[in-house]
């Protein structure tokens, strides 16, 4: 449909808004049969004997689903705004190749074993390549080469001989509750093929393979929402905890030293990275940094395999969600009201963008993880898990990563709101298109409505560990 209205930006971007509302009214309608227990399911091909292409919606697919279906409307709006401010080139290329990567972002949340999981994975890389590439530099074309090829590399040399090594030894790529290896290798071998998963799974962005997320800042600011908000390193962090609680199973691994050193190595990427952030003087760069750090909650959440810990994964790969596309949206609007780039240039910019450093704030609140926001909600249930586990290491990172987070975003609103514009013409712009700002201010309200009312996401997640936690 999307590329059928090439000739028509109207209809082209209806058409856009359309399919995405279409897609969550889908989703949504499987929220109550999920949470009454049932397990909707399809298969549509074999391709080897007990290997299919098969989707399930389970809770930490469908809390995902949400996610992403409901964002990439969002986005969607907001890239109306952006791609015309802008006057941005091939638009009709880039809605639909927008489109391929929230459909694969559904394959990857309902997938049912490993291999659809992993066609969906791949899937998502190649179509969002033209995303980063999308303004044909030299700059776009290296970013995209460092995308491609730190992502294709990590997926097909770990990820993928992961999944034989499974397959090998469980006899299946089910995604099972409790797990499909429990019992079938030995602690070493747990460990090992914990690595290859870990450091497969590339989007994930865990050090010393996360270059490929800076290297995508030169796309426009919508596709860096996509990248860290909607679906790619979503989809990177989601498939960390599916192939945790699923494939090893969270009380099959507690306790083996094998696995011990996964917390170890997610709290360095988070206090990393963030230390990286805060010396960044881009904007663009320093919310990547962010994101790196934020989404290796995740992984050190689920890694200390307590309930509360794991609940805490899923709730993060949503708080942090609504936190930073909200910052990304406010980095384009500046980007495209007032052609700024980096964090020295915004001196009293909030006085001319009150709406959009006003989203920020709440952007970066939630990033900190202070109530009244999203960010709170899961880094609480994080710490909870932590202490459960006795993980002091874990407790420790998340208080420097607080302070070092708000290090690196507090001081951008003070500027903004606090500092005198340096040169008086210098802001003589208002706030970006309406559709930006609409979009910005929808996200930065559900940052905060997630605080109050987290019932369904923390219902999906608790279903993830079995019950009440």
């Amino acid at each position: 449909m999307i590329a059928l209205a090439n000739r028509s930006p109207n209809a082209r971007e209806a058409a856009t808004l359309v399919t995405g509302v279409a897609l969550l009214a889908t989703v949504v309608s499987l929220v109550a049969p999920v949470q009454a227990g049932e397990r909707p399911s399809v298969t549509l091909v074999e391709m080897l004997p007990g290997m299919p292409i098969a989707f399930t919606v389970e809770p930490l697919g469908l809390l995902f689903a949400l996610v992403a279906s409901g964002l990439w409307i969002v986005n969607s709006l907001y890239s109306i705004g952006y791609m015309r401010g802008n006057a941005e080139k091939h638009q009709t290329r880039f809605y639909v190749c927008f489109a391929g990567a929230i459909a694969a972002t559904m394959g990857v949340a309902f997938a049912a074993n490993g291999l659809t999981l992993f066609l969906f994975y791949e899937m998502l890389t190649l179509v969002t390549y033209p995303l980063v590439t999308h303004h044909g530099t030299e700059d776009a074309k290296r970013g995209g080469r460092v995308y491609l090829g730190v992502l294709l590399s990590t997926s097909i040399m770990f990820f993928l001989f992961a999944l034989a090594i499974t397959w090998h030894a469980a006899g299946t790529l089910d995604f099972v509750p409790g797990g499909i290896l429990s019992g079938r290798l030995g602690n070493a071998a747990i460990g090992g093929l914990l690595a290859l998963y870990m450091f497969g799974i590339g989007k994930a962005a865990l050090m010393p393979f996360h270059r490929w997320l800076p290297a995508a800042m030169v796309a426009p600011t919508p596709v860096s929402a996509l990248l860290h908000a909607v679906a790619v390193v979503k989809a990177g962090v989601f498939t960390v905890v599916k192939v945790i609680v699923y494939v090893f199973g969270i009380d099959s691994i507690r306790g083996l030293a094998s696995v011990d050193w996964l917390p170890t190595v997610a709290a360095f990427t988070i206090v990393a990275a963030s230390i990286v952030a805060l010396r960044s003087d881009n904007l663009k760069r320093r919310l990547a940094y962010s994101t790196v750090s934020q989404l290796s909650y995740v992984v050190l959440a689920a890694s200390l395999l307590a309930p509360l810990s794991v609940v805490g994964a899923a709730l993060h790969i949503a708080a942090h969600a609504f936190g930073k596309i909200t910052l990304f949206f406010a980095a384009g609007a500046i980007y495209t009201a007032a052609h700024k780039t980096e964090v020295s240039q915004l001196d009293g910019i909030g006085r001319r963008m009150p709406w959009t450093m006003g989203a920020f704030a709440v952007g970066a609140v939630s990033m900190i993880g202070l109530p009244p926001t999203a960010g709170f909600v899961s880094k609480w249930f994080i710490l909870s898990g932590a202490y459960e586990a006795g993980h002091w290491v874990a407790i420790a990172t998340i208080a420097a990563s607080t302070l070092l987070s708000a290090g690196y975003l507090l001081p951008i609103v003070y500027r903004a709101f606090f500092r005198p514009a340096a040169h008086a013409d210098g802001h003589s712009h208002g706030e970006a298109p309406w559709p930006m700002v609409a979009a910005m201010l929808a996200t930065a309200t559900a940052t905060v409505a997630m605080f109050f009312f987290a019932d369904l996401p923390l219902s999906l997640a608790r279903q993830l560990v079995g019950g009440p936690v």
